[in-house]
């Protein structure tokens, strides 16, 4: 569950612009993308590992459709609090560090309904 709340945070991350459509992504693919993350998350900063960028570029190439961000943004929420020891600062920073851009703030407090 740990991991869960941590990759679904992260998934915010990977949200672009894109037509309607039915959301394809599920939890357990952004658990899988994003697992590489949480060791970074933990600590107080410095390089990011490659697989965690490799992991938030699949996940934004991912998300091509507002369901789809909505289900990675909803699926951070429901598992919100479950990871001890996350800063918050550096997964927001970390779209950026990967090179991915989004248009929007990394927060827990993200209303996902306003995500498109």
């Amino acid at each position: 569950m740990a991991v869960l709340k941590v990759a679904c945070m992260l998934v915010m991350c990977m949200v672009v612009v894109a037509p309607y459509a039915e959301a394809a992504i599920s939890c357990g693919q952004v658990v899988t993308s994003l697992t590489p993350c949480i060791s970074y998350l933990r600590s107080n900063g410095g390089p990011v590992p490659a697989p965690c960028c490799n992991g938030i570029k699949s996940l934004n190439s991912a998300a091509r459709t507002t369901p789809d961000r909505q289900a990675a943004c909803n699926c951070m929420k429901s598992a919100s609090g479950s990871v001890p020891g996350v800063n918050i600062k550096l997964a927001g920073s970390l779209p950026g560090k990967c090179g991915v851009n989004i248009p929007y703030k990394i927060s827990p407090n993200t209303d996902c309904t306003k995500i498109n």
